[in-house]
């Protein structure tokens, strides 16, 4: 009987259905593990093959773990509102949310095709008004708490009011944009929106004024990622940096519980390091300069020991400084430097290795020595780290010492007998110069001595510093989260949560209004009962991303994001698979967010995600054809060096093992029409490599087309064998026909034509033996999610198999289950004809048993002075004397030992013996 991969395939998934086999329930007789994918945004353009290679890797495990009697839970669901969506429907006129159900459905359908193990009853989509009413309602809650940092965690605003109305600031551990200070009664003179104004200052979700990458022909705030040299990802659209009053979200306050939260999970050590660079902890003393028009200013510093060095200082251009301290002589200068730093975002000009800057005409006085230091504007200073203002110190700091050699400004160094160079920019021997109180000290204490000393002097203080920002939570856009916030007398209050969800208004066009708000301004009525406006904007896509994994929990629960039974019974993900690129975005604000949930009593675990695995990428194989400049001849890649060619990206559909289809290229684009070829050997053989698979690149595989020329388990297998799962690697579809004709070789096991050859016999001990490696073998690669090398195990077992003729019943059984979460439909068929009527995946994971995997002998290489003669097979159990012997008596050692007497006869136990003559 033939390998039937489309009948088999189409009988199991619509028995899985038909049995609900994937539809999980709390069971507190089994232990949980919940296995999560990032779940995807769904584009127009549907999966290609590189997408399910971290599914197809989750769904293997989640497989495995229900084997081995856990109770899995393995969800789906869709990233669904984006930026994409709306372009489209700015261009076509059509909702975003027909676009995106209809990209669902694709997904949907894809994702079917290759037999994933989801409880799509659980299915989670974050346009949809019952998902992200809990978005909305985190964010109420965000609203409404603070962050106490003497409690390290969040509190009710509710206990700030009161410690107001008690105490004003004195004593308060509060978390905040600014450093305020008020008295209690001062406080309770204080008008509604005084006070208002005063709380979103602490309030973990809050308005402020921040710098954002705007767009002005999307008409939208855009994050770093959607931003490339100045112009938007999607559209080409020149971008700026802008200072605007957005919704934030404090992240910054959790900062050291992000850091302290990586020591506690299972994570790579790289991405670990990832997130620490990106949280960015650093320790030092905030210092107080004066300037001579009475404007003064703080400077955070990790090294106050170099004060002495500062020659110069630098401001961020979009600091509030630079409006104070710019000389009308030197304005017009900065303007225009001001303006052409807007079109960099901040992630470029981290890149930026280039030096710019203008003199402000402004001099800030040094705290130490009273001496007059020059202030620059530089795009290398940002004002969202420390206070957006430097003391530069170029003698030992690599930008510092590049601006001042670029603007031929001094340059002290602090370390007797240095010479200044790239080389040199630490002062790691201590300080030397300049200073009674520092000279000779090793770097630490020089550090620590030399904030005692600013300390003393009431100039500064010392100071915990973080990178991470807080994250800008507006996006002036239509398709995205509506924020529950209304306005009255200017200041934003939250609606009641009984309110919730405030869904999408319809709007007659998805642009902003001629007046330039955002999209929603044009909706009608979009106000309260009482007639105050909502907000116009919108969350942006990672708010509903933030907490998903916590909705898969109990997502049809109408009075909670998730109920406590169900929270405590999952608890957090076991197992994650996503790509790196989510390392500083997705990764660090779903932590945030489940911190802040787990302050609220809501999350019983503070991390959300235990064990991670960032799949690697799968590459696409280009083509090329070579035409000669100015013509419309195409030349064969081999012969291509003797004509003035240039290389062009073709369809790699039209193309098999480098041979390209020449009739059809001509009907691929009606500008080859009547393309003229040079052959070599009869054939156009095109060149090729190995790039990111695009459509731009013509190289993009279908995984439907896969699964219909090879079937899902094929597809399935294959992306797994390619290599580790972590690393990147090319698709080569030649490699694909040794996948499918193993899957032949396995079912042929059970087969010969029409007859079903399993029998009840006995296994031999060969037979036992290769079954029970493959077990111990692939048990321990999935446990290491080392899939490649299963895969290559199983190819291994079923051709000793095949030459041992064993067709066993006990023997196949198990080794159908052990593929089973690999090719799932062809595992499923077989069992059932093996006489079975429940699912497969219902059953135990067979143990291997060392006793069978014993070696009966052992193959010894057998030298004479060290040089191998011939093997000889032994018994496992012979002793030294009994293999010496055997080895000197068997025939072909006479030849080598002749009439001599061996001098030592050494053995490697199982492995050599060598005779030394």
């Amino acid at each position: 009987m033939d390998y039937n991969f489309e009948e088999i395939e189409k009988r199991w998934k619509q028995y899985w259905i038909d049995h609900q086999t994937y539809k999980v329930k709390e069971d507190s007789s089994k232990p949980k593990y919940y296995v999560l994918d990032m779940f995807p945004y769904p584009s127009g353009a549907g999966l290609h093959v590189g997408h399910p290679l971290g599914y197809i890797a989750s769904d293997i495990v989640a497989r495995y773990k229900r084997l081995q009697g856990f109770n899995v839970l393995h969800p789906m669901g869709f990233d669904a509102f984006g930026l994409p969506a709306e372009q489209y429907a700015i261009q076509t006129g059509q909702h975003p949310a027909i676009t995106t159900y209809k990209n669902i459905a694709r997904y949907r359908e894809q994702l079917d095709k290759i037999g994933f193990s989801y409880d799509w009853s659980r299915e989670v989509i974050t346009c949809d008004p019952n998902y992200y009413k809990w978005t909305q309602w985190a964010f109420i809650k965000m609203f409404h708490h603070y962050y106490d940092n003497e409690l390290q965690r969040a509190e009710p605003i509710e206990n700030l009011v009161k410690h107001f109305e008690e105490r004003g600031t004195e004593g308060i551990h509060a978390e905040g944009t600014k450093e305020l200070h008020f008295t209690a009664d001062e406080w309770k003179t204080k008008s509604e929106r005084e006070k208002q104004e005063i709380l979103m200052n602490y309030r973990i979700a809050y308005l402020g004024d921040t710098m954002v990458n705007w767009c002005p022909q999307l008409g939208t705030v855009l994050a770093n990622d959607e931003v490339s040299e100045g112009f938007s990802i999607r559209g080409g659209y020149p971008v700026e940096q802008k200072k605007m009053r957005q919704w934030c979200l404090r992240v910054s306050a959790y900062a050291q519980r992000l850091l302290d939260g990586l020591e506690k999970i299972d994570w790579s050590d790289s991405l670990k390091e990832t997130q620490r660079n990106w949280i960015g902890r650093s320790e030092g003393a905030v210092v107080h300069f004066n300037t001579q028009t009475g404007v003064s200013f703080d400077v955070f510093t990790t090294r106050p020991d170099t004060i002495f060095g500062v020659t110069f200082m630098v401001l961020a251009p979009e600091s509030e400084l630079v409006e104070q301290l710019v000389t009308d002589e030197h304005r017009e200068t900065v303007d225009a430097y001001l303006e052409k730093t807007k079109r960099k975002t901040e992630r470029e000009r981290i890149a930026d290795k280039t030096v710019s800057g203008v003199f402000s005409g402004s001099y800030a006085i040094h705290p130490f020595t009273g001496e007059l230091l020059p202030i620059w504007i530089s795009d290398y200073v940002l004002a969202g780290y420390g206070t957006g203002a430097i003391m530069a110190v170029p003698a030992h700091d690599s930008r510092d010492y590049a601006f001042a050699k670029q603007f031929d400004l001094p340059i002290i160094p602090l370390i007797e007998g240095c010479d200044v160079s790239e080389e040199s920019f630490d002062a790691k021997e201590g300080i030397m110069m300049n200073s009674d109180f520092l000279n000779g000290l090793p770097v630490q204490e020089a550090i620590s001595a030399a904030i005692d000393e600013i300390e003393q002097r009431g100039i500064g203080y010392r100071k915990v510093n973080y990178r991470l920002r807080d994250a800008i939570f507006s996006r002036q856009r239509y398709w995205g989260e509506p924020f529950p916030i209304y306005y009255k007398d200017g200041m934003p209050y939250t609606l009641d949560e009984s309110k919730l969800p405030l869904e999408l208004p319809e709007v007659d066009k998805f642009l902003p209004t001629e007046t330039g708000e955002p999209p929603l301004a044009r909706a009608k009525n979009w106000k309260t009962e009482e007639g105050y406006p909502l907000e116009v904007s919108t969350m942006p896509g990672f708010a509903g991303s933030s907490a998903y994994y916590l909705r898969y929990m109990d997502p049809h629960n109408n009075e909670a994001l998730v109920s406590k039974e169900a929270d405590d019974y999952w608890k957090n993900v076991d197992l994650y698979i996503g790509g790196t690129e989510h390392a500083t975005g997705h990764l660090i604000y779903s932590r945030f967010w489940n911190k802040f949930l787990f302050d609220l009593g809501v999350s019983c675990v503070e991390e959300p995600f235990q064990k991670l695995i960032n799949q690697g990428m799968i590459q696409g194989r280009s083509n090329f054809v070579y035409r000669i400049i100015n013509s419309n001849t195409f030349v064969s890649f081999n012969l291509k060096d003797q004509y003035d060619t240039m290389p062009i990206h073709v369809d790699i559909n039209i193309v098999h093992n480098d041979v390209l289809d020449i009739d059809a290229f001509r009907n691929w684009n009606p500008e080859y029409k009547d393309a003229e070829f040079i052959l070599e050997d009869g054939k156009y053989i095109c060149g090729w490599a190995v790039e990111k698979m695009s459509k731009s690149m013509f190289n993009v595989i279908n995984p439907d087309d896969i699964v219909k020329k090879y079937g899902a388990d094929t597809l399935r297998l294959y992306e797994m064998f390619l290599g580790p799962i972590e690393q990147s690697k090319p698709w080569d579809t030649n490699g694909i026909d040794g996948v499918y004709r193993f899957l032949r070789k396995f079912w042929n096991l059970f087969f010969t034509d029409d007859n079903f050859l399993v029998t009840d016999d006995e296994p031999s001990k060969e037979e036992l033996k290769s079954l029970h490696k493959l077990i111990k073998k692939v048990t321990f690669d999935i446990e290491n999610f080392s899939f490649n090398t299963a895969v290559s195990a199983f190819m291994i077992c079923v051709n000793e198999l095949i030459s041992l003729k064993c067709n066993k019943r006990s023997i196949l059984t198990d080794l159908t289950i052990c593929l089973s979460p690999f090719a799932p439909h062809i595992a499923e068929e077989l069992w059932h004809r093996l006489g079975n009527e429940t699912t497969i995946f219902d059953v135990q994971w067979p143990t291997y048993n060392e006793e069978y995997l014993k070696e009966n002998t052992f193959s010894y290489a057998i030298s004479f002075n060290g040089k191998t003669r011939f093997t000889l097979d032994l018994p496992a159990d012979a002793t030294r004397e009994e293999i010496g012997k055997t080895v000197l008596e068997h025939p072909n050692s006479k030849k080598w030992v002749e009439d001599k007497t061996p001098r030592k006869i050494i053995i490697v136990p199982g492995k050599i013996v060598n005779i030394v003559i």
